[in-house]
């Protein structure tokens, strides 16, 4: 099959019978996002998470849920549909079969059918709001152009990505130990970063003020202008228990090992200068420049040069006299300028601000919204995510298979699939309905409170009706 018929071919062009599997061309298209929206797209997956188990047949279950949920569509030349809303795991399944959109968005629940919103809001009343949104992070590799050398822009390569190791490591732990959260799936974004949704029914429902709190929490990385040499604020004699922890345990570990060695942050004079800036003291700077400008042995040794001259530059600002002048923070500093996360602050803040879905395809890769596990991040390789075209030739190696359900279970995303469903569809499901279990059963009681408080008032009305005149009479008095 050529690249022609790829383009412009049918809907089986690629899906060939057991035996016959030719080579799928490399490239990205609507025909090749039609068979893999049809075949492993995990839609009723997706489904059931966008659900919080309002799916289900609990009387507490809220039916409407899914329905007042918003999804946008980007469409083949940049066409972009917003406000739709599908009351049915069928009804989103045939629009995106019909539409095969480049990209798929979620955006929050409104308290009303965001498709009807006009419909409301020539009626006169301002209704249409958002009431529930994940707690959402953004973090792309392009914002450490000014830290790594390897790559730029939306490039991404090994030497790199322990950037976003990071990322995930300081976030997740935090979200987990000192918000209390438990139900987050991080994703790779298809390109160049991650993507984190924070799906706790309390953090679903948290309000616009409460993410800009939790998002300042996070906030420590200062875009400064390019004259800018201090870049991160960390304010206090010491280090907010957050801060340390994550200092201690992931930056300055992932900064010597490999980002400093791989990055060579300290081999020229042009890159260890910008480092040298952030000292505050001249004197200090300019002692250690002298040493590394006149001392050729570190060079000449078989010790990585990156190591060496950082060893010389902790020994100077945290000896016992550097000390004394508060030169200590600055080791910290200069770590954190180099690792510490730089989330997009925007998409935390706002309830409304919409997020790829996972699973999606990124159309300037091919590769696939895969989720990352957390817990195993350091092996995550954004260079081995499967492709659209990879996929649709292991499907075609691998022949037809009358169970469609479990066609990726043939494929290299079979194993992110089980990890989505596993590791975080299946705990949240069985949070979400205990949940609706026990937030039923607290409505069911408190009618019964209230019928029962009702029956108490209307026997004695009954049984006392002297007395029930003088209680009036005395509540007339007591309320004024």
């Amino acid at each position: 099959m050529t690249k022609e018929e790829a383009a412009n071919g049918r809907d089986d062009m690629v899906i060939d019978g057991p035996g016959q599997a030719n080579a799928v061309p490399d490239g990205f298209n609507s025909n090749y996002l039609r068979i893999y929206y049809g075949k492993l797209f995990p839609l009723a997956d997706m489904f059931k998470w966008m659900s919080y188990g309002n799916d289900g047949k609990h009387p507490g279950c809220d039916k409407s849920y899914f329905g007042r949920r918003e999804f946008s569509f980007t469409l083949e030349n940049d066409i972009y549909i917003r406000f739709q809303s599908f009351n049915s795991v069928t009804e989103l399944e045939n629009s995106i079969k019909e539409k095969c959109p480049f990209k798929i968005d979620i955006g929050p629940v409104y308290s009303v059918d965001p498709a009807k919103r006009h419909a409301y809001a020539q009626s006169g009343d301002n209704v249409f709001s958002p009431v529930e949104r994940e707690l959402v992070f953004d973090i792309d590799i392009s914002d450490y152009d000014d830290v790594r050398y390897c790559c730029t822009g939306a490039d991404v390569c090994l030497e790199c990505w322990p950037l976003m190791t990071i990322s995930i490591k300081v976030i997740d732990t935090s979200l987990r130990d000192d918000f209390g959260f438990n139900h987050i799936l991080w994703v790779y974004s298809g390109r160049r970063g991650v993507h984190c949704w924070v799906c706790d029914g309390k953090a679903r429902r948290l309000t616009n003020e409460q993410r800009m709190a939790i998002s300042d929490y996070f906030h420590v990385y200062k875009v400064g202008n390019e004259n800018s040499h201090k870049k991160i604020s960390l304010p206090g004699l010491v280090l907010h228990p957050f801060l340390a922890r994550s200092y201690t345990e992931v930056l300055k570990g992932i900064f010597e090992a490999k980002l400093l060695p791989n990055q060579n942050l300290l081999a020229s004079e042009e890159r260890y200068e910008k480092i040298l800036e952030m000292i505050p003291d001249a004197s200090v700077a300019s002692e250690l420049r002298r040493r590394w400008q006149e001392n050729k042995r570190a060079s000449m040794s078989k010790d990585d040069i990156n190591i060496v001259r950082w060893e010389q530059l902790k020994s100077i600002l945290q000896s016992g006299k550097q000390k004394m002048q508060g030169l200590r923070r600055c080791v910290e500093e200069i770590v954190f300028s180099y690792t510490y996360p730089r989330l997009d602050m925007e998409v935390s803040r706002h309830m409304n601000h919409l997020l790829k879905a996972p699973f999606c395809v990124h159309p300037k890769t091919g590769r696939v919204c895969v989720p990352i596990d957390p817990n195993n991040c350091d092996e995550f390789d954004p260079t081995t995510v499967p492709t659209l075209s990879q996929l649709l030739e292991e499907l075609n190696r691998g022949g037809l298979r009358q169970d469609a359900e479990n066609e990726w279970d043939r494929t290299s995303l079979g194993e992110s699939v089980t990890f989505f469903r596993t590791s975080f569809l299946r705990p949240l499901l069985k949070s979400c309905k205990e949940e609706i279990e026990n937030s039923y059963n607290a409505k069911l009681q408190q009618s019964k409170n209230d019928l029962k408080v009702t029956e108490d008032h209307n026997f004695f009305l009954v049984a006392f009706p002297p007395l029930a005149k003088k209680k009036h009479a005395w509540l007339i008095l007591l309320t004024g």
